[in-house]
């Protein structure tokens, strides 16, 4: 399946007709979304992407992803401006939004009262997708640069929020990732959060190495530590781990890669 075009936000955006081949060099590009149109763009492509990575299906009457927290976050998307596709999204929700909407999102997963008293400016991302045919890194790399510049322009001092392992392989990648991650990644255990629906699964003997979700292996390169033990998404069938990066440990090889020139 295609990326969204965006010649065709007037239809049924759930409905993403095939749009015409790629013709050009793509040219990515960052924006937060401007108005409704946009936000339904997004909420569409995390439904396609979504839809096609974990099998779900959204109950909304236009298929979209969507729900109540998307309207106290700031949305941040890239597109293919050569060719004219939406071809990946991200949301953010600062820590004084979050408290209008009632909490973070990630708190429907995991207790975070270890996290309460973080310092300074905190921020979550999530609903973070990428087009299956734009993954080959570049895609990423200009929606962290965005992300990057805005942890830095606007202060904050922390970024949280959970990274997904698919379980429709019955949950042996998962479960041969979690050593590592536990051994390696693990934040101080003063501010491990605790999973609401905790998740044990012992890895094969003899399983062999796996790689990480690109999403989760973006993340740990960014230099997010892992909140704890994961927490079971039925919705999704996929393990969640939560992710926190203190942003004063960016690297000055991350700075200077991610963020735009002074």
């Amino acid at each position: 399946m295609q990326a969204l075009a965006l010649n065709q936000r007037e239809h049924n955006p759930a409905m993403m007709p095939a749009p015409a081949p790629v013709r050009s060099k793509p040219k990515l590009e960052a924006r937060f979304v401007r108005d409704a149109r946009e936000l339904r763009d997004a909420q569409a492509l995390r439904a396609q992407v979504f839809g096609e990575e974990y099998g779900v299906s959204f109950d909304d009457p236009d298929g979209l992803d969507r729900d109540d927290f998307d309207g106290f976050c700031e949305h941040l998307n890239v597109y293919d401006t050569a060719n004219g596709l939406l071809i990946a999204t991200t949301r953010l929700l600062t820590r004084e939004k979050s408290r209008l909407a009632g909490s973070f999102y990630s708190a429907h997963e995991f207790d975070l009262a270890a996290l309460e008293k973080l310092p300074g400016r905190v921020l979550e991302i999530g609903r973070t997708c990428v087009h299956a045919d734009y993954r080959s890194g570049a895609a990423i790399t200009v929606l962290w640069s965005a992300l990057a510049d805005y942890l830095v322009t606007q202060e904050f001092s922390y970024l949280l929020g959970c990274a997904s392992i698919s379980l429709r392989d019955g949950g042996h990648n998962f479960a041969a990732i979690m050593p590592a991650l536990r051994e390696q990644h693990f934040v101080e255990p003063g501010l491990r959060v605790t999973p609401h629906r905790g998740l044990c699964i012992d890895a094969p003997a003899g399983a062999p190495a796996t790689q990480l979700p690109p999403l989760l292996k973006a993340y740990l390169r960014m230099g997010c530590k892992i909140g704890g033990e994961a927490c079971w998404d039925p919705e999704f069938n996929c393990a969640d781990v939560f992710v926190l990066l203190d942003v004063s440990t960016l690297t000055a090889r991350y700075a200077q890669r991610f963020l735009k020139a002074g």
